[in-house]
């Protein structure tokens, strides 16, 4: 699932190429919003939250998150596309680009007015310009006993972390994915430290979390099971951890580098 920096620079890429231009063309491929058509209205912004894109228009905010599979691509006009059409869930065309959203996990169209009200169960987003580490911080600590990988990874406390950062934070911090967040002696050092880690790599195609950017040597433990630990030479570990069957998702820790 990608993460807030894939998604910030998604967005970034968006708006430098659709800010201020007008959409000559419009095709929206889910039933709820098939027959809506933006044409003729003009892109305000591009912009990310945690792992939410939001394209402003004069009258609405096109909303999409990627989940699993999902990306957006900006093509000239009468170039070939790099995914198959049928993936495609929303064309956007202006005189110059043509925006494609692929596969994208949610897409839908918000009235300007309700979208801060939809969105606003989400946490301080990791790389907005509103950062508050200290909300964070709060919102982290309210339930102790959510262990700490699934209290990363929900939106509702920090936006913009994936499975990869949670890992990689655990790992880094020497914390057991399991332990309850109300035994971790220094909250505020691990807000930091993932605040610091995503702005790092905002601007990078590779993500790397342990300052080398070859192919194979960028990550301490996230989808190296049973590979050996880059400190120690333990093998690293892998299971699952979440509160329901469907919130389930992948933990990777070394038994020995991780308490």
């Amino acid at each position: 699932m990608p993460e807030g920096d894939t998604v910030y620079r998604e967005a970034h890429a968006l708006d430098a190429a659709l800010s201020g231009t007008v959409i000559v063309g419009c095709d929206i491929r889910v039933p709820e919003f098939a027959t809506v058509d933006l044409t003729g209205e003009t892109v305000r912004v591009v912009a990310s939250r945690g792992k939410h894109l939001l394209m402003r228009t004069d009258s609405v905010s096109v909303h999409s998150h990627l989940k699993m599979e999902g990306s957006w691509h900006l093509y000239r006009p009468g170039t070939a596309w790099q995914r198959p059409a049928f993936q495609a869930r929303i064309v956007l065309r202006t005189a110059d680009w043509t925006a494609v959203g692929f596969d994208l996990g949610v897409l839908e169209l918000m009235p300007l007015a309700t979208e801060a009200a939809e969105l606003g169960y989400l946490g301080p987003d990791l790389l907005g310009a509103d950062w508050d580490a200290a909300e964070a911080v709060r919102r982290l600590t309210e339930r102790p006993e959510v262990p700490v990988a699934v209290a990363l990874a929900d939106q509702r406390n920090l936006a913009g972390l994936g499975n990869v950062y949670v890992n990689e934070l655990c790992f880094l911090r020497g914390l057991l994915p399991t332990r309850p967040t109300g035994e971790v002696a220094d909250v505020p050092a691990l807000v930091s430290l993932a605040h610091r880690l995503i702005m790092a790599n905002r601007d990078r195609v590779e993500r790397t979390t342990t300052g080398n950017t070859r192919r194979g040597a960028r990550l301490w433990v996230y989808s190296r099971n049973a590979q050996p630990c880059r400190r120690c030479g333990a093998r690293i570990r892998r299971s699952q951890i979440g509160r329901t069957e469907l919130e389930l998702r992948d933990t990777y820790w070394c038994p020995r580098c991780q308490t």
